[in-house]
C-alpha cells in the first residue's frame, strides 16, 4: 500500500501590500512652433493619459500655467521664435516645474542645449529619439509624481499606521494637494465613508478631514516657494475657493498665514499640525 505524502502546512495569510495609487492625469504646458514637435507631443501625451495645454506666445504660457497644477513645461526650443528664451526663463521663476527642452540635438545646436542648462531645465526630450519615452521621462519628474514620492510614508509623528490609514495615506499624497472628496476615497478603499472617517480618526488620531488639508497646505507651501507664484496663484492652481479659503485652512491646520509658508519645510507644517491642530470640534468628517 503507498502511504498518501504528507499534506503541506498551511501557509500564514499573506499581509496586502497598500496599493499604488495613480493620481490625476499628468498636467503638460507646452511652448510649440512647429507642427512636427506639436505632433510628438500629441503621440506621446495621448489624452486619456495627460491634459496638455498647447501655447504659442510667452502671455498664453503665463496664463496656462496660473490656471492649472502644472507637473512640466516643455520648451520646443530648436524652433527660434521671439518668445522662446523668455519661456525658458521662467523655469527660475517656477522651479516646482521641472522644464523640458525639445529639439534635434544636431551639432549646430549644442549652444541651445547650454542655454537650457543655463536655465537649469530638468532635461531635453531629443526628436526621433524620445519619442517613445517622453511621457514616461516627463511623468516621473513633474511636480505630481515627485510630490507623492516624497511623501510616500506617512510622518511619524502622524501615528498612522493601520493598513486603512496608509491606504488614506497614498491615495491623498497622490493628488498632490488638489481636492479630495472622502467620498471618492471611500469608494476607492472599498469601504463606506462613514466606516472610513470613523475608523480612520479611531485612538484619537488625526481626523481624514484635517489630514487631507494638512497634505493640501504641505502642497501649497511647496508652490508658494516659487518666485513666479503669490498667494492668489497658488490658491487657484490648488482649486481652494479663494485665497481666504486657503488663509483660513493654513490657520486652522498648521497655525500660519500663507505668506508665511513659503519659508516652512513640511516637517515644521507636519510638527505644527501634530500640536493641537490634527482633530476638529465638530463631528461631521464629510467633505
Amino acid at each position: 500500500m503507498v502511504a498518501r505524502a504528507k499534506a503541506a502546512p498551511v501557509l500564514a495569510p499573506l499581509v496586502a501590500a497598500a496599493p499604488t495609487w495613480s493620481g490625476p492625469p499628468l498636467t503638460v504646458v507646452a511652448f510649440v512652433q512647429r507642427d512636427r514637435m506639436r505632433g510628438m507631443i500629441r503621440t506621446a501625451f495621448p489624452r486619456r493619459r495627460a491634459h496638455v495645454v498647447m501655447t504659442r506666445t510667452l502671455a498664453d504660457f503665463d496664463a496656462a500655467t496660473h490656471e492649472h497644477l502644472v507637473d512640466a513645461a516643455l520648451v520646443d526650443v530648436g524652433g527660434q521664435h521671439d518668445d522662446t528664451w523668455r519661456v525658458a526663463a521662467r523655469a527660475r521663476e517656477l522651479p516646482s516645474v521641472p522644464f523640458f527642452g525639445m529639439l534635434a540635438l544636431r551639432a549646430a545646436e549644442g549652444p541651445v542645449l547650454a542655454q537650457c542648462a543655463a536655465w537649469e531645465f530638468a532635461d531635453v526630450l531629443v526628436d526621433g529619439i524620445d519619442d517613445g519615452s517622453a511621457r514616461e521621462l516627463v511623468g516621473r519628474c513633474g511636480f505630481t509624481a515627485r510630490f507623492a514620492r516624497a511623501l510616500e510614508a506617512p510622518p511619524e509623528t502622524l501615528a498612522l499606521e493601520s493598513q486603512l490609514q496608509r491606504n488614506a495615506w497614498a491615495f491623498v499624497v497622490a493628488h498632490a494637494g488638489r481636492p479630495v472628496r472622502t467620498g471618492a476615497l471611500a469608494l476607492a478603499l472599498k469601504v463606506t465613508r462613514e466606516h472610513l472617517s470613523r475608523s480612520f480618526a479611531a485612538d484619537g488620531g488625526a481626523n481624514l478631514k484635517r489630514i487631507i488639508d494638512l497634505v493640501r497646505v504641505i502642497a501649497a507651501a511647496e508652490l508658494a516657494k516659487n518666485p513666479g507664484y503669490d498667494v492668489r496663484d497658488v490658491a487657484h492652481v490648488l482649486e481652494f475657493a479663494s485665497p481666504s479659503h486657503l488663509s483660513n485652512t493654513a490657520m486652522r491646520i498648521v497655525g500660519t498665514k500663507p505668506s508665511s509658508l513659503s519659508r516652512l519645510r513640511t516637517v515644521d507644517l507636519v510638527e505644527r499640525f501634530a500640536k493641537g491642530h490634527g482633530r476638529s470640534r465638530s463631528k461631521g468628517q464629510s467633505t
